[in-house]
């Protein structure tokens, strides 16, 4: 891969509603473990990508794809010294069901099997996706879109297992996570919150891994980054968002989000204020978000 900056853009296109759009470089970039409330499909360009899913290392490539169902734990990292390059769409779980109804004999909540697809083809249908709507080409776009999800669940699909709140564990876990959705702002501690659901600390913590694949701390910066994007994309202020959500402050805030959606929020933000503005620059380098944001960053 020719250069050797790290560049990202995560944007949306109006026309393609319920879409995230990211086109992205990256060499030294790690995605902590988090989640997505929509799909991920990433096709890969170059280099590899190496994400943690499903209890094992999955390996992405070029001409492959990286799939990821919503709310399901998985990281990210390069495979290879040169990083990797690759462009994703995020589409909402309502419209691949949509998708999946029309075009599939899929029944049930539709979703992938496997983690990665070699699919050279597929990767393409993604790339022209985002190159659609980099040229403001609606029909093309929402075209492509709806082919390269319908190839993908016919090569790779098959009905979700639902989530059930069976055991002891399990309703302990819901209950601590819905404490917590709560409190985005002002969590309790991990004793605390045991205290109050009548069980121990490490108990708690061994359901709630058990159950959401990650323990309650992670899971909170995983919730507040959501929470922190629904307030950005409704035009906050970074800075606001940051506290709302219960970070200590902006700079606290970058950090995480950028660990988990790949770009600075000040970044994330502004695409979101242009999303008709074609002839924009594609592709910016992350540090440059960082200095525009911080000439004096804070550790």
């Amino acid at each position: 891969m020719a250069g050797s900056e790290e560049r990202a853009r995560h944007w949306q296109y109006e026309e393609l509603p319920g879409v995230d759009l990211l086109r992205a470089r990256y060499i030294r970039k790690t995605f902590v473990r988090h989640t997505h409330e929509n799909f991920v499909i990433a096709a890969i360009s170059d280099g590899v990508e190496v994400f943690h899913h499903g209890g094992a290392e999955q390996y992405a490539g070029p001409g492959s794809l990286a799939l990821v169902n919503p709310d399901t734990p998985h990281t990210g990292r390069a495979g290879v010294p040169e990083g990797w390059r690759y462009g994703a769409v995020y589409p909402a779980p309502g419209l691949v069901a949509a998708i999946a109804t029309e075009t599939t004999a899929i029944r049930g909540t539709p979703g992938f099997v496997e983690p990665v697809l070699d699919d050279p083809y597929a990767a393409r249908l993604v790339h022209q996706v985002l190159r659609a709507a980099d040229e403001g080409n609606a029909l093309a776009a929402d075209t492509l879109l709806r082919v390269a999800v319908t190839r993908l669940l016919r090569l790779n699909g098959g009905p979700l297992r639902q989530r059930t709140v069976r055991s002891a564990g399990s309703r302990l876990a819901a209950r601590a996570r819905a404490e917590l959705e709560g409190r985005l702002a002002d969590p309790p501690s991990l004793e605390q919150l045991a205290d109050s659901l009548g069980t121990s600390p490490f108990a708690l913590l061994r359901a709630f891994r058990d159950t959401y694949g990650m323990p309650p701390h992670t899971w909170l910066t995983d919730a507040r980054v959501r929470a922190a994007r629904r307030l950005l994309d409704a035009g906050t202020p970074p800075a606001e968002a940051a506290v709302a959500v219960g970070f200590t402050d902006q700079p606290h805030l970058n950090r995480h989000f950028t660990r988990i959606v790949g770009v600075p929020p000040g970044a994330y933000q502004r695409e979101r204020k242009n999303v008709q503005d074609p002839g924009r620059a594609l592709l910016v380098p992350s540090e440059a978000w960082q200095n525009r944001q911080h000439p004096h960053p804070q550790t």
